[in-house]
């Protein structure tokens, strides 16, 4: 098995809480504290095709990969771009990020009406058809900017980060951009085949897709990006109460992430870790040496601040979950219902996603949670007549299965607090209304302290 290793080490940043982002291009500020990533040369190569424009309308993959960011985008540095260029920063083009391709932006008034789910949750437009093969057909459609129809619907969805993707099990939301399935035995890692095929792929498709190339760059233009991202490895370094997350045997930051140990099917909920190990649920171990009980007494209000991260990732790792009714879990198991913590679904050690492919359908884009700026659709079943509402069909659109409705993959942790909000929709602007959703979706009776020190934690990532 591999141990992931990639560049130099980054030379030690004096970074207090307040670290200007300025004093190290690896360190950025965010709203729990500072973002650090790992970068081969201790630098991010600004030289690198991943910050050129290939396209027609002048984006690059920085448009929508912040570093800054947690190398995503956020809706408050959106709303600054907008208000600095009038709506005319490339992020903001019609194909996709605009409510409609066809919508008004023939001033800055209309372009903020066009853009407003891009400046309000950091959506991407993403259209796609019904399958050929599909096992439903559209019955109805409630799109607000009047545009999605079968032949296109409009998909809303964030821009997952251009980091840590050593770790990953599928690539996009729905697995799209997935050249081969990424199973155990197999290893995966910087140099992994697969993996690599599945970065390049995406990444010709964003430039002649979201860049509106009319051709793809070269294979040699491809593989600078690819090896760029694949090198990056990002996490939080310090937190603004807690201090630096990597002192006192904390293991916190990028750079003892970017060691950190990973193979496909690593501490598989299911059994289908390769090394026969059986699934340990204290998947997260960053900060047990901060598990002080007589901390939380402790007059001091960095002892205090450890204390609720050590907390939160204890009941992280080990609050039950009564989990029902998750399509790609309960059904693929048999159980209705699977006694577990957040780590059944969140199982590679210290990194927060599952280590197979593993798409569920938690509810995240059910009729009973739509607003009223997102699609609803209506989808019917050919043979039995059965319909369901959602305002993204997920997995299903690349399968065409009705059992796949509604199912995405869960993503990587580390980095989180920077890139709100969260879920595939952005329907959570908060880690505490993630900690909501969960609580109501499975009935935890999660209390005030517990949920402030789940948030503690996952600031913390």
């Amino acid at each position: 098995m591999l141990l992931l290793l990639a560049g130099a080490s980054v030379t030690p940043v004096q970074a207090a809480n307040n670290q200007s982002p300025h004093a190290s291009p690896l360190i950025t500020t965010d709203p729990s504290g500072t973002l650090q990533t790992h970068a081969p040369g201790d630098s991010i190569d600004n030289s690198n095709p991943f910050f050129q424009s290939f396209g027609t309308n002048g984006r690059s993959c920085d448009s929508c990969h912040r570093q800054a960011q947690g190398w995503s985008i956020t809706p408050d540095e959106l709303r600054q771009r907008f208000t600095r260029t009038n709506g005319n920063d490339p992020i903001f083009a019609l194909v996709d990020g605009a409510n409609s391709p066809l919508a008004d932006v023939s001033s800055v008034y209309a372009r903020r009406n066009a853009y407003s789910m891009l400046l309000s949750r950091g959506l991407i437009r993403v259209g796609m058809p019904l399958p050929a093969n599909a096992e439903f057909r559209l019955t109805r459609v409630d799109d607000p900017y009047g545009y999605a129809s079968a032949r296109e619907l409009s998909l809303f969805r964030r821009p997952l980060p251009s980091t840590n993707l050593i770790w990953l099990t599928a690539v996009m939301w729905d697995g799209r951009e997935t050249a081969a399935p990424f199973k155990p035995p197999m290893d995966a890692g910087i140099n992994h085949e697969d993996l690599l095929e599945s970065l390049a792929t995406q990444a010709r498709d964003a430039i002649v897709g979201h860049e509106q190339a009319g051709a793809a760059p070269s294979a040699a233009v491809i593989d600078q990006i690819v090896d760029f991202e694949s090198h990056l490895f990002t996490a939080q370094l310090a937190d603004q109460d807690a201090g630096r997350l990597n002192n006192d045997n904390g293991m916190g930051g990028a750079n003892i992430v970017a060691q950190q140990r990973f193979w496909i099917g690593i501490n598989d909920t299911l059994g289908n870790d390769p090394t026969g190990e059986l699934f340990d649920e204290k998947s997260m171990r960053l900060f047990d040496d901060w598990n002080d009980p007589n901390a939380q007494f402790s007059h001091d209000a960095r002892g205090r601040a450890r204390a609720a991260i050590a907390r939160g990732e204890q009941l992280f790792n080990t609050l039950p979950i009564a989990i029902s009714g998750v399509g790609g879990l309960n059904d693929a198991t048999g159980l209705p219902v699977i006694h577990g913590t957040c780590t059944t679904c969140h199982n590679s050690p210290n990194i927060g996603n599952h280590s197979v492919a593993l798409p569920i359908n938690i509810g995240v884009a059910d009729a009973s949670r739509r607003t009223l700026d997102m699609p609803l659709y209506t989808l019917t079943n050919y043979s039995t007549g059965q319909t369901v509402q959602t305002t993204d069909p997920g997995l299903a659109l690349r399968t065409g299965k009705w059992a796949d409705i509604g199912k995405f993959k869960g993503p990587i942790l580390r980095g989180v607090v920077a890139r709100a909000p969260y879920f595939h929709n952005g329907s959570a602007a908060t880690l505490g209304d993630v900690v909501d959703f969960y609580n109501t979706r499975f009935n935890i009776n999660i209390t005030a302290q517990q949920k402030r020190d789940l948030v503690a934690f996952l600031s913390a990532l």
